[in-house]
Order: C-alpha cells, then sequence, then structure tokens
C-alpha cells in the first residue's frame, strides 16, 4: 500500500493527471489527518475501521483514473525511492524513543521537584 501511495503522490505533480484523481487523493489524505470521523476514533474497533477502508479505497480510485504513462513512470519513481530509504523505519524509531525519553525525563524532574 505505501508504494502505491508514493507512486500516487509522485503522480499528482505531473501534469497529465487529471483533476478528478487530484481531487481524490487530497479528500484521502485529508480524511486520514483531519480529526473530524464518520465513526469517532473512540468507538471501538469501529473507529478505526473506517479510517482502514475509506482512505484505501480513496487512493486505489484516484489510482484507476490515472493514465496509464503517468501511472507506469510514477510506480517506477516510487521504487526508486523506495529502495534509497531502506533506513527510514529505525531512523524514526530511535527519533521516536528519544523523544519519549527526553518527555518522561522533563516529566520525572517537575514531578521530583
Amino acid at each position: 500500500m505505501w508504494r502505491d501511495a508514493l507512486a500516487l503522490l509522485f503522480a499528482l505533480n505531473d501534469r497529465r493527471t487529471p483533476g478528478g484523481a487530484k481531487l481524490m487523493a487530497a479528500l484521502a489524505l485529508a480524511y486520514a489527518l483531519l480529526p473530524v470521523d464518520l465513526l469517532t476514533d473512540l468507538t471501538p474497533i469501529l473507529g478505526v475501521a473506517d479510517d482502514i477502508l475509506i482512505v484505501p479505497t480513496l487512493l486505489a480510485l484516484a489510482a484507476r483514473t490515472l493514465p496509464a504513462p503517468v501511472l507506469a513512470q510514477a510506480q517506477t519513481r516510487s521504487l526508486g525511492v523506495q529502495r534509497r530509504l531502506p533506513w527510514l523505519i529505525p531512523a524514526a524509531a530511535l527519533t521516536v524513543l528519544t523523544l519519549l525519553s527526553l518527555l518522561g525525563w522533563a516529566i520525572w524532574r517537575t514531578l521530583g521537584s
């Protein structure tokens, strides 16, 4: 799914990409990032299920409206980027752990005083 989402991102920058594909991709991104949901995330299982269903569906619809040459070129670019970034997940995990450690230390110092 990440490879396809990255390919769609590259395709959106192409001037041959139709406006409908750009709109659907923007809607998927907005739905994924904005705190407004059809079902609140606090609702067990259903709150996350709508995100898991709606966002990939919108992305798939956007990708289906792309011209074949645009999609092929975007997928090739996506594979090139993925080969160069195998360190991304460990680097992100290390960053999150460092930030959590600093936050824990700051809380400990504040409560200890």
